[in-house]
C-alpha cells in the first residue's frame, strides 16, 4: 500500500486562502462545496476539510498527520501538537491576526480591570479565563456560537473577537481597548507523523513549499543592464535577499543584475536604478522563494 500523508485543511474563512496558498506552491486542490474531502494532484497526500478551530484535536487523535491552522486554536485547546512553521497569512490579509478586547464606543470602559463582574462573549473561551485571570479580574466569560460583534451592550458588556483590519468592530460601534492575543497560521503536525520517516520528509516538502510560496508574495524579481563603469553604484541602490547575480552580457562593456526585493520597495528603487543609468528594467512576480 502507497504511504499516505492525512492532511487537514482549514473549512470556512480560510478555506480558499489556504487553496490559493497551495496552488502557489505547486498542488492543484478541488474542492466541490459538498465533500469533506477534496481531491489534489498529489496521490501521496489525503486531504480532508476541519474547522480550524478543530484541527488540533484530530491532530492530536492522530486522525490527521498534519494540518494548518491558527496558533490561536492551538493553544486554546491545550493540546500537545508540534508547529512545524508559521505561514503569515489570513482571509484577506498576509498579517497576523488579533484577538482583542472590545467594548461598546461610550460605555466608560477604557481597560480591562473596568470589567469586574460582567460579562465577556467570546469564541476563545480558555485563552480569555486566562487572560483576565493573569489581571486577576472576575468576570463571567461566555461561549459566543458567531456573531459576537453585535452581542454588546444587551448580551454583553464586551467581546473578545479576532479582527484584521478592525472595520467590522467599528461598524458595530465597538472599540478595542487591548489585544488578548496574536495569532497567525501554522502547519501543525503529531509526534507520531514526525518520528516516521516517510511522514517527516513529506510534511517538510509541504513546508518547504507553502513558506516560499509565502515568501514570494510580498517580493518581485527585477532585471536590468548596466555599463560595467556604472555597475558599484547601481548595486549600491539596491537591497536584496543576498548579493545580487551579476552576469556578463555579449558586450563587455555590459553585465545583467538579478535580484530579489520586497514588492513595495520597487517604486522606489526603480527610478533610482534609472538615475544611475541602469537599462532594460524589468520588474517580474515570483511564484516562491526558497532560501
Amino acid at each position: 500500500m502507497a504511504n499516505k500523508l492525512r492532511f487537514g485543511i482549514p473549512k470556512g474563512s480560510l478555506q480558499d486562502a489556504t487553496i490559493a496558498l497551495f496552488k502557489r506552491a505547486g498542488w492543484n486542490i478541488y474542492a466541490d462545496g459538498r465533500s469533506y474531502f477534496p481531491s489534489i494532484d498529489d496521490n501521496e497526500i489525503e486531504c480532508m476539510l476541519i474547522r480550524a478551530q478543530e484541527m488540533a484535536r484530530y491532530v492530536d487523535h492522530r486522525v490527521l498527520d498534519a494540518g494548518l491552522t491558527g496558533i490561536d486554536w492551538v493553544v486554546e485547546s491545550g493540546l500537545d501538537v508540534t508547529s512545524v512553521t508559521t505561514l503569515t497569512y489570513a482571509k484577506q490579509s498576509r498579517r497576523k491576526v488579533r484577538w482583542v478586547l472590545a467594548v461598546p464606543e461610550g460605555s466608560g470602559f477604557e481597560k480591562a480591570e473596568d470589567l469586574e463582574g460582567k460579562i465577556v462573549a467570546t469564541e476563545l473561551v480558555e485563552v480569555t479565563k486566562r487572560y483576565f485571570a493573569e489581571k486577576s479580574v472576575n468576570v463571567k466569560v461566555e461561549f459566543s456560537w458567531g456573531a459576537t460583534e453585535v452581542k454588546p451592550p444587551m448580551l454583553a458588556d464586551a467581546i473578545v473577537e479576532v479582527t484584521e483590519t478592525g472595520s467590522s468592530l467599528k461598524a458595530n460601534h465597538l472599540k478595542i481597548i487591548d489585544t488578548v492575543l496574536e495569532s497567525e497560521t501554522h502547519l501543525i503536525a503529531s509526534r507520531d507523523a514526525l518520528d516516521d520517516p516517510w511522514k517527516r520528509k513529506k510534511i517538510d516538502q509541504i513546508a518547504l513549499m507553502l513558506r516560499g510560496a509565502i515568501d514570494a508574495q510580498s517580493q518581485v524579481g527585477l532585471m536590468l543592464n548596466v555599463k560595467r563603469v556604472d555597475l558599484d553604484t547601481v548595486l549600491a541602490v539596491l537591497p536584496a535577499l543576498n548579493s545580487p547575480t551579476v552576469s556578463q552580457l555579449s558586450d563587455p562593456e555590459w553585465v545583467a543584475v538579478n535580484t530579489i526585493l520586497e514588492e513595495g520597495v520597487a517604486r522606489d528603487v526603480i527610478p533610482r536604478l534609472k538615475a544611475a543609468r541602469a537599462a532594460g528594467i524589468v520588474e517580474y512576480p515570483l511564484n516562491k522563494v526558497v532560501l
